[in-house]
């Protein structure tokens, strides 16, 4: 049995599916992101812009592939925590290697299905209306289905009922 989620931690995740693609996005948030992020590109990385890397594996050096990455400090992020990005070429060997690069450091872990929008909502950045419209927004079929979630993530529902 695995210890439950701890709103502390910090976790990571492939946020992009239908590997193998172009382009895949891995997320990491909480209070380690920002070394997770200098272990695997060598550096620190200015908030808010986008920088090309080599990430290497942090155990031994090895190139793991060139990525565009940002950083996003607890203030300015989707979630209300530190978050690194990394925007890596869509393979499944390349993901598997950055999410187990990830995995081996300390105080991360990978996050939970929903846990990224359990932060948003726990940390203030999105209210329960948008969490729901945010889900119906991720299945959404239908041009009608995509417009009707999307008018609800952007606070429609929220508004009504204020």
């Amino acid at each position: 049995m695995t210890a439950p989620p701890r709103a502390g931690d910090t976790i990571f995740a492939l946020s992009t599916a239908g590997l193998p693609s172009a382009i895949a996005i891995v997320r990491a948030s909480g209070p380690a992101a920002g070394s997770a992020l200098e272990a695997l590109t060598g550096r620190a990385q200015t908030p808010r812009v986008a920088r090309l890397a080599r990430l290497r594996d942090p155990d031994n050096g090895e190139l793991i592939d060139r990525a565009l990455t940002l950083w996003f400090s607890a203030e300015t992020s989707e979630t209300g925590e530190d978050v690194a990005e990394f925007h890596i070429h869509g393979s499944r060997a390349i993901a598997a290697t950055l999410l187990a690069a990830l995995g081996a450091m300390p105080g991360l872990r990978a996050a939970e299905p929903g846990e990224f929008m359990r932060r948003r909502l726990l940390n203030g950045k999105i209210d329960l209306t948008q969490a729901e419209a945010y889900a119906d927004l991720i299945e959404a079929e239908t041009e009608s289905q995509r417009r009707h979630a999307l008018a609800l993530a952007e606070g429609g529902l929220r508004r009504q009922i204020e």
